[in-house]
């Protein structure tokens, strides 16, 4: 695919004069620096299931308890996003991005002195807030850098993203065993770099949005068939559940599955996060390969396939060895989150020129809500044992077979192209 004659080193007036043009070329010194603040703040919100394994020991919580913090975690980074992409939507704002980053660097700076679980509480959901404003507008940039290289940038930003996850386990390998709960305070300095990353962006997008810069054609706002407003609120509905499935499960392997393993094989904390560690960056390289994969096979099929060709996996993983649990980790890993980005461009096909509101549904509320997750599997194990609920986790991905109630792409482009 040929891009514009405009070239990345071109003068910021051309590349503003040219952004309201779809045709423009791609911008990647704004894609790689919007993927590395995608880094640096899900590496800082990975520090919160990171640190539950110290905070267990140093306030003497309970699964349940663990679980609630994740709740609030995850509440506040997905409830408001719907809100924050909506109104971004309706009026860009360009300075959530740098303030988003400093709700981040107050979040870790509490959680490094916090001394009793009030307090825990409080400084996840400043990290969780930062989180949530970063996002919509995160993606909107991404979007407007991509040129015609939608399916790329989404990959290009999403795995940003992921890679921050998965260094979660190894921060708690490296940090925060030496360290304990302290060892959060070398993530303000993350923060800090993230703020400044974020305002050399906020004002790039503030000058391509003063030079022009529209997310939506003026005949994108029409009147929709009522039959297909109702089918796209059905795929909506669909796409939004199995995102949630999805981070649920997800949830159970990062909050939890550590636990079992020190459980299950006697093996150290320190040795456990490499497992982890090994799915989520297993993930991390799926989600990268997701585009180019479902460019290929379709985007409903790849959903449907990264869901339902993960159930093996899941299933299996209880009743296996140490060795091959570490071989199921890295192949579930890699094939569910396939379909990362793949839903956010599903999404945005069916809401076009929605990005922020798109953003806020599917990396904020659908896969927040695994939070929801995250806390009935604590109090699960509490009351039935960890091996037990493992077992039936495993089952979860099963519910991937909805996505056979997805419109094809041939029907999704149609209405995407109307």
């Amino acid at each position: 695919m040929k891009n514009n004659p405009v070239s990345d080193a071109s003068p910021k007036v051309i590349e503003a004069a040219q952004s309201h043009n779809t045709q423009q070329a791609t911008i990647y010194r704004i894609l790689l620096a919007i993927s590395f603040v995608h880094l640096f703040n899900d590496s800082i919100q990975a520090v919160i299931p990171a640190i539950f394994p110290i905070l267990k020991e140093n306030m003497r919580l309970s699964f349940a308890q663990i679980g609630w913090i994740s709740f609030a975690l995850n509440m506040t980074s997905s409830v408001i996003q719907p809100v924050i992409g909506y109104a971004a939507d309706r009026k860009p704002r360009p300075f959530l991005l740098p303030l988003g980053m400093c709700s981040t660097f107050a979040g870790v700076m509490l959680l490094a002195y916090a001394n009793n679980y009030v307090l825990v509480l409080i400084s996840v959901m400043l990290v969780g807030f930062g989180s949530a404003t970063f996002h919509p507008e995160g993606m909107r940039v991404a979007h407007m850098a991509a040129g015609l290289r939608k399916g790329l940038s989404q990959s290009i930003f999403q795995v940003g993203g992921n890679a921050g996850q998965s260094l979660g386990p190894m921060l708690t390998r490296w940090i925060f065993i030496p360290f304990g709960q302290i060892g959060a305070l070398s993530f303000t300095i993350v923060a800090a770099a993230g703020i400044a990353v974020q305002t050399y962006v906020a004002r790039w997008y503030a000058d391509m949005l003063k030079n022009g810069y529209t997310f939506r054609k003026k005949s994108a706002v029409r009147k929709i068939d009522p039959a297909r407003s109702k089918s796209i609120l059905q795929a909506t509905i669909i796409l939004v559940f199995l995102v949630f499935v999805r981070s649920w499960y997800g949830a159970s392997i990062g909050s939890y599955y550590s636990f079992y393993l020190m459980d299950k094989y006697h093996m150290s904390l320190d040795d456990a996060q490499i497992y982890i560690f090994m799915y989520l960056a297993a993930g991390a390289v799926g989600t990268f390969f997701g585009g180019p994969l479902a460019d290929r096979f379709g985007r409903r099929n790849l959903i449907l396939l990264s869901m339902v060709g993960t159930v093996p996996f899941a299933l299996a993983l209880p009743f296996v060895s140490q060795f091959w649990a570490g071989a199921l980790l890295l192949l579930g890993g890699f094939i569910l989150l396939s379909s990362f980005s793949v839903t956010v461009i599903y999404a945005q096909m069916l809401y076009p020129g929605n990005i922020g509101t798109v953003s806020g549904l599917i990396t904020g509320l659908a896969f927040g809500l695994g939070g929801i997750g995250s806390l009935v599997i604590g109090n699960l194990i509490d009351h039935v044992g960890i091996s037990q609920v493992f077992v039936a986790c495993g089952f979860l991905p099963l519910l991937g077979l909805l996505a056979l109630l997805l419109p094809g792409d041939d029907k999704l482009e149609e209405w995407a192209a109307d």
